[in-house]
């Protein structure tokens, strides 16, 4: 195991990144145990950080470290493993405190524990599994560098042309597939551009922008689609909840709204909406 370690992430250079991997999944693992312990109301667990009336959220913290870490490893001697790997870890620590609470900054009001609070979990998946895929040496396009690509083509005069018009091509097939609502095929299809072509060609999602522009007037095709969300992609999603779930912790309290955020601790629907009286604040009182 060490000697694989030492081939294929010390000598490849990759220690930095294998730092920023651990950091961010562990960080994301401890924020998230903290939250849960906040939530059932756990004696001898600290509960949330308040100052005067605001809630400072540790997305804020997250923030801090994310600078001081990419400061850091813009200041570090590109020989200096030591020193760009623990930047990476400060860097990495700092990504997971933000993530988990990008639904927050998406939204701008308190979705932690709500349905739409899952998009944070979706990041932090999302952002461990294409670090992961990294570290495994799995590139985006199966190689590193513009020769890279060269090499695969003839020794021509048109090699260069040909990559361009390739590129161009995986482009506007990565733009369809994302317009037709299919994140996690597009994120795959950085590391197997085959798939772009599937994501491009199939059905869009309902709801999505293709969806909206392109089946508006198909009434058949729109309902092929429906049809295919139901029984496809429902059952993928309903098993990714109940795996988040029993992960993260269950999404399944209402969003606070802002009259909700203002009512005394325990008093009304804001006691119905956080029953453990640990709701959070919304992004922009925090900041």
């Amino acid at each position: 195991m060490s000697g694989w370690f030492q081939q294929q992430i010390v000598h490849t250079g990759r220690l930095p990144l294998f730092c920023f991997f651990v950091a961010l999944v562990l960080g994301f693992g401890f924020i998230r145990l903290s939250v849960r312990l906040i939530r059932a109301r756990v004696r001898w667990w600290p509960g949330d950080l308040v100052t005067g009336d605001v809630h400072v959220h540790h997305m804020v913290f997250g923030v801090v470290f994310m600078g001081v870490g990419g400061v850091a490893e813009l200041a570090a001697p590109l020989y200096s493993l030591g020193w760009r790997s623990g930047a990476a870890v400060v860097f990495g620590l700092g990504t997971a405190l933000v993530l988990d609470e990008f639904a927050l900054i998406l939204h701008l009001r308190d979705v932690y524990w709500s349905n739409e609070g899952r998009v944070s979990v979706d990041a932090v998946f999302a952002a461990a599994g294409v670090t992961a895929l990294l570290l495994l040496g799995i590139t985006p396009g199966g190689v590193t560098s513009t020769p890279g690509y060269q090499r695969l083509l003839p020794g021509t005069p048109g090699a260069e042309a040909t990559l361009h018009v390739a590129a161009a091509a995986l482009f506007v097939l990565a733009s369809i597939t994302l317009l037709k609502g299919k994140i996690w095929t597009g994120l795959l299809g950085l590391f197997v551009p085959v798939v772009f072509i599937v994501g491009a060609v199939r059905l869009a999602r309902p709801g999505s922008p293709w969806a909206r522009w392109r089946y508006a007037g198909r009434p058949a095709k729109l309902a092929r689609a429906d049809r295919r969300e139901r029984h496809l992609r429902q059952p993928v999603i309903r098993a990714k909840i109940r795996l988040q779930d029993v992960l993260t912790g269950r999404h399944d309290q209402p969003a606070l709204r802002a009259w909700e955020r203002q009512a005394p601790p325990g008093a009304g629907a804001a006691a119905l909406a956080d029953p453990g009286g640990h709701a959070e604040e919304a992004l922009d009182d925090a900041v």
